[in-house]
């Protein structure tokens, strides 16, 4: 399978990704380990505090991707 590498990857180690889905609904996901982002049908990342996250790309109208320092 190839791998789609996130181009968020360039920007930090880590980001603060602030999602918007297409029903006006918000989140907000901090520590997000750019390393670990697979994109897809569903997106997938991890935390810095342990929490695996998906995303359903389909519900998604952006993303707000901001810099984090490295640890």
């Amino acid at each position: 399978m190839i791998d789609l590498r996130s181009s968020v990857s360039g920007i930090s180690d880590y980001v603060t990704q602030i999602i918007h889905f297409k029903d006006g609904v918000k989140r907000t996901f901090h520590g997000v380990i750019t390393k670990t982002i697979n994109q897809g049908q569903f997106t997938k990342f991890e935390t810095k505090d342990g929490r695996f996250i998906l995303i359903n790309d389909k519900n998604v109208l952006c993303i707000e991707v901001f810099e984090e320092e490295n640890e």
